[in-house]
């Protein structure tokens, strides 16, 4: 039985690690950003249902079925369906404004996202988890803040997704792309493959706590945020060879 039907008295846990707050009107020294786990997928989820949820079917049918429903599921967020399983929805969302009734959607202006929304049994489970802080992470230069600007620069998402072709904001300390090493730059890196990643081509703000840029377009989907730089931030002093900060939380591909 699950934790959702109050029945079991299970304890999960989530471990942080603390940055400095130097966001503007930040209240607070310090926040905090899940020290996040590698991405699972679908066989490594079903290994577990087998291995710790006591699955006793055929393990190949079950990875096969959950992945048929899954390209069902896309099928039918396509159609404008919202799909629940009881935990969370996805639903599809489209972005921007319309200057009158009878403007025709256009894809740059009004972008077609998916969106997530939780519901009480998922709710539910927070009550359950334990937050373990790992401490301060490593401050010589943090990413704390992807913000997606989607259809307009109000509509804004934080931590949560990229779309290729969006213009975005990273928010961090020493993260300003300097040095002559060709290895500089922001990279998209896939969640699951590091040596897949993606760089960055069009800057428009660049900048020791903020970089503006625009998402360039991947062969992947989950993603997290490398910025490869040699600034240091003592006038023009620069490292040797580039350092690498990867942001703390994993991206979806919207």
């Amino acid at each position: 039985m699950s934790l959702a039907n109050g029945t079991t008295q299970v304890m999960h846990r989530i471990r942080v690690k603390l940055y400095p707050n130097h966001l503007p009107e930040g209240k607070g020294t310090y926040f905090a950003r899940t020290d996040s786990e590698a991405t699972i997928n679908i066989d490594q989820v079903c290994a577990a249902m087998r291995e710790r949820g006591g699955f006793k079917g055929d393990y190949r049918d079950l990875v096969e079925n959950i992945k048929r429903y899954n390209d069902e599921v896309a099928y039918q967020l396509c159609d404008g369906f919202t799909v629940t399983n009881g935990y969370f929805s996805v639903y599809p969302n489209l972005g921007g404004t319309f200057e009158t009734p009878k403007e025709i959607p256009d894809a740059k202006k009004h972008p077609l996202t998916f969106r997530f929304r939780t519901h009480g049994p998922l709710r539910k489970l927070a009550e359950h988890i334990s937050i373990t802080v790992d401490g301060l992470a490593d401050t010589d230069g943090y990413i704390n803040e992807f913000i997606l600007h989607e259809g307009t620069m109000e509509q804004t998402h934080s931590n949560s997704w990229y779309i290729p072709g969006q213009p975005f904001t990273l928010h961090g300390q020493k993260i300003k792309i300097e040095g002559d090493d060709p290895a500089c730059g922001v990279f998209f890196v896939d969640a699951t493959n590091p040596d897949n990643a993606e760089k960055l081509r069009v800057f428009i703000e660049n900048n020791p706590s903020s970089i503006l840029g625009i998402v360039p377009d991947t062969s992947f989907g989950d993603c997290r945020i490398e910025v490869r730089t040699q600034y240091t931030g003592s006038g023009g002093t620069t490292l040797k060879s580039p350092r690498t900060i990867t942001s703390p939380f994993i991206l979806e591909r919207g």
